[in-house]
């Protein structure tokens, strides 16, 4: 599941707002609580660590301790059962003078479900587990193949995550003694259509559960291979259309699939541009056949924001991440969606040039610029 642009901010936020907080000694609590994992089962296992917790010799870690479990098993108490992704929670007393006390406790039920089960106490919240969620979710599905074997993998930003190998069945090109010609051949493309079939099937079980975070499917291997293959009805339509490009390899295996990487940074460029691109296109057709329903520059966008009529904000990521944070927080409080732009398009040059900050506003008005 890829974040929104709003549970990033949320989570952005609440990221900063821990690791902002520093204890003198072990004191801080978190606990993360799998999806599906029964609450009481932690609010016992806080009692007993509250127990444990009396044999600190350092009375005001003791004292901190104890007092931050205890007011987390309060808070816990006010779910009637655990979120459906899990939920993260903080507590500690976050004073910044010795011996005075300002205990705050947080929780979130994160936009991605958990599936780990953390107690700790540090002199830290533990805030990795929430940061990798930050992390671009997309992936590309890759098929490396010829007629006899396939390799299926993803590829994470640069990283290439091994699926799925298969072999086919497909005898060699010499046929055994006593078999007729004809017969051979049958037997051989029978095979090479299983083997497809396979591949397919591979596919869908490998790729389609990404669901919205598969980007695009690129396939490598002889092109004589990748035609006979897409020429034929083995592709059902979810995976036909998320198949984004091909690329003739000289290798198969492990081999190949590094030679496709290597091949399809093409690819992923033009994917990755074409989206802004669509998106950007959008903003420059109102502009032309509807200009009062745009606004850009950061002072005109944000008397828009305040008044609750931006549909769509872009911010350029050439801006300062400040400005564009002060800015996603107004978009969240106004329901707008938002946007981040690159600059390696040119529109996305035109954006900033635009002053990096612009708006399609939810209906027309007399906007100055």
């Amino acid at each position: 599941m890829a974040l929104t642009a709003q549970q990033k901010l949320h989570l952005r936020k609440l990221i900063q707002e821990l690791k902002s907080c520093k204890a003198a000694h072990t004191e801080f609590v978190s606990v993360y609580i799998p999806a599906e994992y029964e609450l009481s089962k932690i609010t016992n296992h806080l009692a007993e660590e509250a127990g444990t917790a009396s044999n600190i010799k350092s009375t005001s870690t003791r004292k901190n301790v104890q007092a931050s479990l205890e007011k987390m098993i309060q808070h816990l108490r006010l779910y009637p059962r655990t979120p459906p992704n899990g939920l993260a929670v903080f507590c500690g007393n976050i004073a910044s003078l010795e011996g005075r006390n300002d205990f705050r406790v947080w929780s979130i039920e994160p936009p991605i479900p958990l599936n780990i089960r953390i107690y700790r106490c540090d002199k830290n919240f533990v805030t990795d587990i929430l940061e990798e969620m930050m992390t671009d979710q997309r992936v590309y599905g890759l098929v490396v193949m010829d007629r006899r074997d396939a390799n299926l993998a993803l590829l994470k930003g640069k990283t290439i995550i091994p699926l799925q190998k298969t072999h086919s069945e497909v005898p060699g090109k010499h046929k055994a003694g006593g078999q007729s010609a004809a017969r051979f051949a049958r037997l051989r493309e029978g095979a090479v259509k299983d083997h497809y079939k396979k591949i397919c099937e591979y596919m869908k079980e490998q790729f389609l559960p990404y669901g919205n975070n598969l980007q695009g499917i690129i396939i490598g291997g002889p092109g004589v291979t990748i035609n006979d293959f897409l020429n034929h009805d083995y592709l059902t339509g979810d995976i036909k259309k998320k198949i984004i490009g091909t690329k003739d390899l000289s290798y198969t295996g492990d081999f190949g699939m590094q030679e496709l990487l290597d091949k399809c940074d093409d690819l992923l460029a033009e994917e990755e541009i074409a989206r802004e691109k669509k998106i950007m296109n959008r903003f420059f057709q109102e502009f032309r056949d509807h200009p009062g329903k745009i606004t850009y520059g950061e002072k005109e966008t944000l008397k828009a924001l305040e008044i609750n009529v931006v549909d769509i904000l872009f911010l350029s990521e050439s801006i300062p991440e400040d400005t564009i944070f002060r800015l996603e927080e107004q978009a969240e409080k106004s329901g707008s969606t938002v946007h981040i732009i690159s600059v390696e398009t040119r529109e996305g040059v035109q954006l900033r040039d635009l002053g990096g900050i612009a708006a399609i506003l939810r209906y027309e008005m007399a906007v100055e610029h």
